[in-house]
């Protein structure tokens, strides 16, 4: 079997096995970003279309238990807020360029609400998994807050991500399955 593979690599340009390249048999990295803008099926429909996208998930983050569903984050007093837990390639896709796509898809100056929806888990906010995203997070915040596409001040929190609670199943890919479900985002026009 050895001398198949040696004579694959061979045939393929290289002349031993053990010169093959290590790196293309690495798998892709993958980052996380964590973000809430009102009620988390419309923000997960507003990010899903992004090149680089490897997965997104709907759940509940910023609360200190990891023992929550629906109807206890609903109630407004386990300080989570509905999220959006995207894994993406930072090779197809940089970490701001979602965060300019979450901030086009949500209103960020509405405080603990997003238009009909109200409470503490409908608020503005970005959980980061690294410094360097707490840094580039800060980053594009001002830089939104400064293009003025906005009228109103950005309230938008950033904080170190904590917790995070996948959601029920039937919240996943809610709008796919729902497609005249309730939606209150959109993705505006704006330059940042």
């Amino acid at each position: 079997m050895r001398n198949l593979l040696l004579l694959a690599a061979v045939l393929a340009g290289s002349s031993s096995i053990a010169n093959a390249d290590p790196a293309a048999s690495k798998p892709p990295k993958r980052e996380v970003a964590i973000v809430a803008g009102g009620c988390f099926w419309g923000m997960e429909n507003v990010m899903r279309d992004l090149p680089g996208i490897v997965s997104i998930e709907v759940g509940y983050a910023g609360g200190k238990s990891t023992k929550v569903g629906y109807h206890d984050v609903s109630e407004g007093s386990t300080g989570h807020a509905e999220s959006v837990r995207i894994v993406f390639d930072p090779a197809k896709i940089s970490y701001g360029d979602i965060l300019l796509r979450y901030f086009r898809g949500h209103d960020p100056t509405q405080v603990d609400r997003q238009n009909n929806d109200i409470g503490t888990q409908y608020r503005s906010e970005i959980f980061t998994t690294s410094p360097d995203q707490y840094a580039t997070a800060l980053a594009i915040r001002t830089r939104v807050e400064n293009s003025h596409q906005w009228k109103k001040p950005i309230v938008t929190k950033i904080e170190p991500a904590t917790t995070w609670v996948r959601a029920e199943d039937y919240h996943q890919d809610y709008l796919i399955k729902h497609p005249d479900g309730y939606n209150d985002h959109f993705l505006r026009k704006f330059t940042f």
